[in-house]
């Protein structure tokens, strides 16, 4: 692909990310590690991380 279409896949990319919903009507729960839940709140953004490992 050339330049050009790269970047207006990006751009478009860019746009849709910016036009979701501002928040969802429950609060995100997921399992950490050791099966406990953790809960994202909706109030204000929150950026996590998965990282897994394999042994």
């Amino acid at each position: 692909m050339n330049y050009k279409s790269i970047l207006l896949i990006l751009i478009t990319a860019v746009i849709l990310a910016g036009c979701s919903s501002a928040n969802t009507s429950e609060p995100m729960t997921l399992l950490n590690q050791d099966k406990e839940k953790v809960t994202f709140p909706q109030e204000k953004p929150t950026l996590f991380f998965f990282i897994t490992t394999y042994t």
